[in-house]
């Protein structure tokens, strides 16, 4: 493989693999490496919103997505404690119309699947699994990344290699992420299975204080994401993603809230689709991106989780991790310069737009778990332009 051709890739999740896409589309020899031994995708839900299927539509995946995902007609925020509505944004064709790209909900597992068989039919990309990137060796004419069997050089790095990247910690040192203070717990729930009142096609963020609760359709509708999120919860010894929970400790978190809702989360004792019926994982971030130099020096970039992570209040994660992929493809195409002022151009481009995002994300937690009177602020807020609070043009417009 030609060196001088080829970009080596930290990480085989969504982000990484969606920069091998973009990268190989723009005519580049891409090598990602996976630390585990068989690609799969923890968690069970995504929303992607336009400025994501935006970019995943022009990779060629219309088709593939269109199989897999759910197309919710709506977001719909009602109060956790009394099941009231509080305001609504259309989604659908009219979101569509609006902004030129449909609002998807996928299994992040089939996101995850196709955006892989999409890579592995591209003739210039090398996928290792079982090969961690441990650190990386940088001169004038290119990068070594040394992993759990060999040295391998590229031309550049992309550290895509999520919340605890080892790229990101030799690139910019610091310490471990931060933890939020949140909880959340997950389950994947067989439609069919469930209270008549929970079987609808779109998106439905139920509001209370020190908790939230998001539920929406995957696979087509025939499943139901559920994700509740609380404040406060005392798991801090407890990182990663993949941790069991007991329903009873899930139920008791919202033994205040309304009944509709407790019944939709009662529920994952017998609609459960998991092995085990709840999941649970410690939410964890960094401050928002400061300056360029955060996610580009030399001929080293970060992408995604590594660079910017992000609590999952704006779900825009993936969507992030989707727009560096085509971000970077746009400025190593420019071959009238060298590689390490590509990838300053493609830091400069992402930077503010990925702080803005973090911001956003951290605000929102403050809003969703509100008490007292700003809980009743904002539900007022809800009732009174709830439309024109829940669109996000400045994200989900062309850029």
């Amino acid at each position: 493989m030609n060196v001088s051709r080829q970009l080596l890739i930290a990480g085989g999740g969504i982000g990484g693999l969606a920069a091998a896409l973009a990268l190989s589309s723009a005519g580049w020899q891409t090598h990602v490496f996976e630390r585990v031994a068989e690609l799969s995708e923890v968690g069970a839900g995504l929303q992607l919103g336009p400025n994501a299927t935006r970019l995943l539509l022009s990779w060629g995946l219309e088709s593939d997505l269109r199989r897999v995902a759910a197309v919710p007609e709506r977001i719909v925020a009602r109060s956790a404690l009394s099941g009231a509505e509080l305001a609504t944004l259309p989604l659908g064709a009219s979101i569509e119309a609006r902004y030129g790209a449909p609002y998807f909900t996928v299994h992040r597992a089939e996101l995850h699947r196709l955006l892989c068989a999409a890579v592995l039919a591209r003739s210039g990309v090398r996928l290792d699994l079982s090969q961690a990137v441990h650190g990386y060796s940088e001169n004038a004419d290119g990068v070594t990344v040394t992993t759990d069997s060999s040295g391998v050089a590229g031309a550049a790095l992309i550290g895509a290699d999520g919340l605890h990247s080892a790229v990101r910690v030799q690139m910019l040192g610091g310490g471990a992420p931060r933890g939020v203070g949140d909880v959340a717990y997950r389950t994947l729930l067989k439609t069919a299975d469930l209270p008549l009142a929970a079987r609808v096609n779109q998106v439905t963020v139920w509001l209370g204080p020190d908790l939230h609760v998001v539920q929406y359709p995957v696979r087509c509708g025939e499943a139901i994401n559920l994700v509740v999120l609380v404040h406060g919860a005392h798991h801090a010894a407890q990182g990663g993603w993949d941790h069991a929970a007991e329903p009873d400790q899930v139920e008791r978190a919202l033994y205040a809230t309304c009944r509709p809702l407790r019944d939709l989360v009662a529920a994952a004792r017998h609609a459960s689709l998991n092995e085990r019926p709840w999941g649970m994982w410690v939410l964890a971030d960094r401050p928002p991106v400061s300056v360029a130099g955060e996610m580009a020096r030399g001929r080293v970039a970060l992408a995604g989780d590594a660079a910017h992570p992000m609590r999952p209040y704006l779900a825009q994660g993936a969507g992030m991790a989707i727009e560096d992929a085509a971000a970077l493809a746009a400025a190593l195409a420019d071959e009238s310069t060298d590689i390490p002022t590509r990838l300053q151009r493609y830091a400069e481009s992402r930077w503010r737009r990925c702080a803005r995002v973090q911001a956003r994300s951290e605000r929102n937690s403050t809003i969703f778990h509100a008490r007292g009177l700003m809980r009743l602020g904002r539900d007022v807020s809800l009732r009174l332009m709830g439309e024109r609070l829940m669109d996000v043009p400045w994200l989900y417009g062309r850029r």
